[in-house]
């Protein structure tokens, strides 16, 4: 596995594979979740490129840039274990200059959801994806569909900006217990953990509602609300389409049921695809 800590040491290294790229672009601390889709992008492709950068300009003030975790030596033994070809571990200053074009998220859809509680949040995001993809030359680029809502919004740029490459959704991840993985998930006590729990059988108990008829979104929210009291903030519960419009009523291969939460010091996202 080549280690790339710069543009040009990633572009030297590209030059050396032959093929289909797969790209899987991480903030680090890698867990099961980020294991599972450099697997599937080691499956589908020729060359598989891993980056790991953790990028400032999605961090709005007071979040946990700082304390992100960072485990560079663990991150890099996981790729070469998984069969990466190529990690790209670059700097801050590899990466943005101090004036810089911006790229901006979606008036309406960017700014609901998640966009609303982290306004400017996916100007960022958008912003180093698009760097990544560029620089990765990427077939295929491989992102969870936990973050639901990032991944509508990757999907909208690559097509709004007419860019060659196919973006590959893939399945949440979970723990033995049911908690979607995060590597945020490292702040939790094992007290923590448990009450975390909510955010998956809320969605849990939103799939029983649905199975067994009950279509109405407030009817469902109503009961998920009830099960994420053990959380300690909720921060949203919402049913939408696969395009982020607000639904009155579940459509069956149509909706995604997501939820926010604060839980002890960090805060939580999980959804389901109906």
């Amino acid at each position: 596995m080549i280690i790339a800590r710069t543009i040009e040491a990633l572009q030297e290294a590209k030059r050396q594979f032959d093929g289909s790229i797969g790209f899987v672009p991480t903030m680090g601390a890698l867990h099961q979740g980020h294991l599972s889709l450099i697997q599937q992008a080691r499956a589908e492709n020729d060359v598989v490129i891993v980056s790991v950068f953790v990028n400032p300009t999605q961090f709005l003030e007071g979040e946990d840039l700082d304390a992100y975790p960072r485990r560079e030596e663990a991150d890099a033994k996981i790729c070469e274990l998984a069969g990466v070809d190529i990690l790209f571990m670059p700097t801050i200053d590899q990466m943005y200059e101090e004036d810089e074009l911006c790229i901006g998220a979606p008036a309406i859809r960017g700014y609901i959801l998640e966009g609303e509680k982290r306004p400017g949040h996916f100007d960022g995001m958008l912003q180093v994806v698009m760097k990544l993809l560029n620089l990765s030359s990427a077939t295929r680029a491989y992102f969870g569909k936990k973050d639901a809502q990032q991944l509508a919004l990757i999907t909208q740029m690559v097509k709004n900006y007419f860019m060659d490459v196919q973006i590959v959704p893939c399945e949440i991840v979970r723990d033995e217990k049911g908690l979607a993985l995060s590597s945020r998930n490292a702040y939790l006590s094992d007290e923590e953990k448990q009450r975390a729990l909510a955010l998956s059988r809320s969605l849990k108990r939103a799939t029983k509602m649905v199975m067994a008829g009950e279509y109405d979104a407030q009817t469902i929210k109503a009961e998920m609300l009830k099960v994420l009291e053990e959380t300690d903030k909720v921060e949203y519960v919402a049913i939408v389409d696969r395009e982020f419009n607000a639904l009155e009523r579940v459509e069956i291969g149509n909706t995604i049921i997501l939820v926010a939460a604060w839980v002890g010091k960090p805060r939580l996202i999980d959804n389901i695809w109906i």
